[in-house]
């Protein structure tokens, strides 16, 4: 295949060619371990320490309140279980919302087996979290809140900054967690103006490696660690650091702080929107318009097909594409954000999500808006129900000439 157009970065990104190069210097010749005090094992830990400075950088943050982890998955888990167990004694009350990412739904239904109170928001119609139901929710027992920065389904930016006033209003003592995976580098965070106690990010959805993340955790804020055994330089998460990985994520961050990228990734996704509405008949745009949407992320559903064949049509014309969630594809159930936003499972099954990347092109979104209103248009062919919109949709334009 000469060329494959990548439209799949909300599950992951292209590694930056910069970032490899940054991180084979850690595999080969700067390979000491952070808390030996020999020439190596100082490289090391003043790498770790610049790459906390780096990444807190790009938050608003600092250094000391950076702790490097797997991934979100794993930051997202030492915060909501690490923050309720240390705040126990205040309460047991969590809120979260239904259109979370699984590595926050999955820990909040665990810590429910383990007696705490767990209630999940809704949301509108475009994935907004319903702020009147969540301030009655919130009580003297609310020791955590968790809402998402973006949705990496939808697109749907959070109002973080309504929520954390409307929480630290309604009890000063509860704590807010940002999942911001799907939003970091796309959208601006400062954690301290947004109110942000806890924040997870993720080196794999900005060009950086897989298996590294980072949590910040804001200075004063108690949370206790849920793993236990040999401690290197932090004492929230055991173990000898990920160095190359981190490395790797610090260069990353830099490499994506360019506004230019994030304008031409929103004139790309809104050509998508626009052509996509215009040339597919009752495609169903998820999420919201214009500034409400992250600058990346374009969500249809596609009436009278599934999505899977799709998604699968246009792997083989290359395009690669997801459906779902992109961590839930091999489910066959709909999606619990789709549903959450009203979406009816009829319409649910015919997802497709497009996300782009500062990769992307003009000639990508050529041969994208080229390619799927042709696979759409022969697979609904080939569908009952499709089939008689089709002969509709063509009896209409006979009409109109």
């Amino acid at each position: 295949m000469e060329h494959y157009v990548y439209l799949d970065n909300n599950t992951t990104t292209q590694v930056a060619s910069e970032v490899v190069e940054a991180m084979a210097l850690y595999f080969t010749k700067e390979y000491g371990h952070p808390t030996s005090i020999h020439t190596l094992g100082l490289n090391a830990a003043d790498a770790l320490r610049r790459s906390k400075e780096t990444i807190a950088k790009t938050i608003a943050a600092n250094g000391e309140e950076i702790v490097f982890t797997s991934g979100a998955t794993e930051a997202d888990d030492i915060a909501i279980r690490g923050t309720a167990h240390a705040n126990r004694s205040r309460g047991n009350h969590i809120i979260t919302t239904k259109v979370e990412h699984p590595s926050v739904l999955r820990v909040c239904e665990r810590l429910e087996k383990e007696g705490f109170k767990v209630d999940y928001i809704g949301v509108d119609k475009e994935g907004f979290v319903r702020l009147d139901e969540l301030a009655s929710k919130l009580d003297e027992k609310t020791i955590l809140v968790s809402v998402m920065l973006v949705n990496d389904e939808i697109g749907t930016i959070e109002p973080v900054e309504q929520v954390s006033r409307l929480v630290h209003k309604r009890n000063p003592r509860s704590l807010l967690h940002v999942d911001a995976a799907a939003g970091f580098m796309r959208i601006p965070i400062d954690v301290h103006r947004m109110g942000i106690d806890l924040l997870s990010l993720s080196a794999h959805k900005v060009h950086g490696p897989k298996g590294v993340g980072a949590l910040f955790v804001r200075s004063d804020v108690s949370v206790d660690s849920i793993g236990f055994g040999y401690t290197s330089t932090a004492s929230l998460r055991p173990g000898t650091e990920n160095i190359p990985g981190i490395v790797g994520f610090a260069r990353a961050a830099q490499l994506s702080m360019q506004p230019q990228d994030i304008a031409r990734m929103t004139k790309l996704r809104d050509r998508l929107i626009g052509e996509l509405e215009s040339t597919i008949p009752e495609a169903l745009l998820n999420g919201p318009r214009g500034t409400g949407r992250s600058p990346n992320n374009v969500n249809f559903c596609f009436p009278y097909i599934e999505g899977e064949s799709v998604l699968l049509h246009l792997d083989i014309l290359g395009i690669a594409v997801s459906t779902g969630s992109s961590c839930a594809t091999h489910k066959l159930e709909p999606s619990h954000v789709l549903t959450a936003i009203g979406v009816a499972p009829e319409n649910s099954h015919g997802n497709i999500r497009m996300s782009l990347s500062r990769y992307n092109t003009n000639e990508d979104v050529d041969y994208a808006l080229q390619t799927l209103p042709e696979v759409v248009e022969n697979l609904r062919k080939m569908s009952p129900v499709g089939g008689r919109l089709q002969s509709n949709s063509q009896q209409r334009n006979t009409e109109r000439s």
